[in-house]
């Protein structure tokens, strides 16, 4: 015996509302590879912390607060988001505009980073090898600074695609999903930027 439903038969309207008030499958990707990227950032922190009373006094003069290169990253925040805003108002050149110059603030950022790195290895001579410093500096600085990275790839790929009149205005969710991500880039310096340079020295 067939048991299957008609084909004109469609489905409960309870259930389909029910299906409809439930996030987007893209939303609840981000939100758990956020939260999986945050426990192992706090896996990073604790560790540096509790090497911390060991490695005091191996802290370079040289390492500097990056005051400069923070700001760029925490305005860069404001900058995606009125990317954000521009693009569902349908405005690209607007989008385009905030999403470049998002793109220049973490590429200094980045570049402030490297050149920190510069003068700690090849001027101080500090490698992940020399100390407990060194080991716990670059592993954390390092793993934020991956992260990065990755966002400004996105961040670049998707300025490239839009160039091309790829990106449609039905595509706000990957475009509001890219910019979770940054946030949640922003966020973790806060804490990286407290840990390192400003929670040693108190």
């Amino acid at each position: 015996m067939d048991h299957t439903a008609p084909a004109h038969q469609t489905l409960p309207q309870e259930y389909i509302d029910w299906y409809a008030s439930l996030p987007s499958r893209r939303k609840v990707g981000m939100a758990c590879l956020i939260l999986c990227e945050a426990a192992l950032f706090t896996i990073f922190v604790v560790a540096f912390l509790y090497y911390l009373p060991q490695m005091t006094g191996a802290y370079p003069k040289g390492l500097e607060f990056p005051f400069t290169a923070s700001m760029a990253l925490f305005i860069s925040s404001f900058t995606v988001y009125k990317a954000e805003a521009g693009f569902i108002r349908k405005d690209m050149q607007e989008f385009r505009m905030w999403w470049v110059i998002t793109i220049i603030l973490g590429l200094y950022f980045l570049g402030y980073t490297a050149h920190e790195w510069y003068e700690l290895i090849f001027v101080q001579h500090v490698t992940i090898g020399t100390d407990l410093f060194g080991s716990a500096f670059y592993a954390l600085v390092g793993l934020h600074a991956s992260h990065v990275i990755v966002g400004l790839f996105l961040l670049t790929l998707v300025l490239v695609l839009s160039l091309f009149d790829l990106v449609e205005h039905d595509q706000h969710e990957r475009i509001e999903m890219i910019s979770w991500y940054w946030h949640f880039v922003d966020g973790i310096w806060v804490v990286v930027l407290s840990v390192v340079y400003i929670i040693p020295h108190l």
